[in-house]
């Protein structure tokens, strides 16, 4: 599996990892045990690259990870998040990018991963009431404290970014990008690349939508908040399919899945690229780690370029 450097501090992952909210939240029931398994099935593989944050469960997916942790903690590169306040009932608070509350919330995740450092700490929104120099400031100094290795943003602008990264070094900016998301080319991904950020594509499936897998709001459990995205309702699920046809056809030459293809293309878009599908199956564990040796001729490349290019999407992604 290719390893690749996110930023230029020396943070080294393979460029695909396992990003693991839906283990915990959005996405209808799940088992305990099964996550587990993916879990310590992804570690005996090499896919190293661990995605969480606080708020995912809320903060039960961090618990679920520790489990996993045991024993293995120093060959996991864990990721976790702050700045979205949801309570234990689930309600969403607002964002917090004041220092104190940094602090706080690394003290919190520290506790319920039962570690003693995090890999790569990421605001996970930016809080427009906090000036962001102040937020990595106090990022900063859990750096300098050992309890954080490197610092990330997630959805932050390119302004954000550069202001950011003259604080202290941002080692990647982790923003959705997929085959049918693709906002970042405008700017975002020319400003990490001239700072030298590196960038990881978190839902690089499309939620789940560019595997094949969803034709109808039918096929989501009671609970899934993809029911209520505009990009699933029944209209937009109809319309977006036509794309995820024709990325099937590509990937049924190739014989391989739709799902692969998408985050193939995605790793193909450069060198500074890791994605984070997640997954509750070992079976798409293992197809979405294969992805990475696929292999596109630059006509194949620009021909799914064009069909995403070419195919608007339906409905916004939030």
């Amino acid at each position: 599996m290719k390893i690749i450097k996110l930023g230029n501090q020396g943070l080294n992952v393979p460029v695909v990892g396992l990003g693991c909210m839906g283990m915990s939240d959005f996405y209808g029931e799940s088992d305990t045990r099964s996550n587990l398994n993916v879990l310590n099935y992804a570690a005996e593989i090499g896919c190293t690259f661990w995605d969480t944050a606080d708020i995912y469960g809320p903060f039960h997916n961090e618990e679920l990870l520790a489990k996993a942790l045991a024993g293995k903690r120093d060959s996991i590169t864990l990721a976790t998040k702050f700045g979205i306040k949801r309570n234990v009932e689930g309600d969403w608070l607002g964002l917090n990018g004041h220092p104190n509350y940094v602090k706080a919330s690394c003290e919190a995740s520290l506790k319920r991963l039962n570690t003693d450092y995090i890999d790569l700490y990421y605001q996970h929104r930016i809080d427009p009431a906090v000036p962001i120099e102040d937020t990595v400031g106090a990022m900063a100094e859990l750096v300098q404290e050992g309890k954080v290795k490197y610092i990330g943003l997630s959805e932050a602008d390119t302004e954000t970014l550069e202001r950011a990264h003259k604080v202290h070094p941002i080692s990647a900016l982790q923003t959705e990008y997929s085959l049918w998301s693709r906002d970042v080319e405008k700017s975002v991904l020319a400003s990490t690349r001239k700072l030298e950020i590196g960038f990881v594509a978190y839902s690089p499936l499309g939620r789940g939508f560019l595997s094949g897998a969803i034709s109808s709001q039918e096929d989501l459990q009671a609970g899934d908040w993809r029911l209520e995205n505009p990009r699933f309702k029944q209209e937009a699920i109809e319309h977006n399919a036509i794309l995820v046809t024709k990325i099937s056809k590509i990937a049924k030459d190739k014989n391989v899945t739709a799902a692969q293809i998408s985050l193939a293309w995605l790793l193909a878009q450069g060198q500074d690229i890791a994605v984070i599908p997640g997954t509750r199956q070992l079976g798409y564990l293992e197809q979405n780690w294969q992805a990475a040796t696929i292999k596109f001729s630059k006509d194949e490349l620009k021909t799914l370029s064009k069909l995403s290019n070419d195919h608007s999407v339906w409905g916004s992604r939030y």
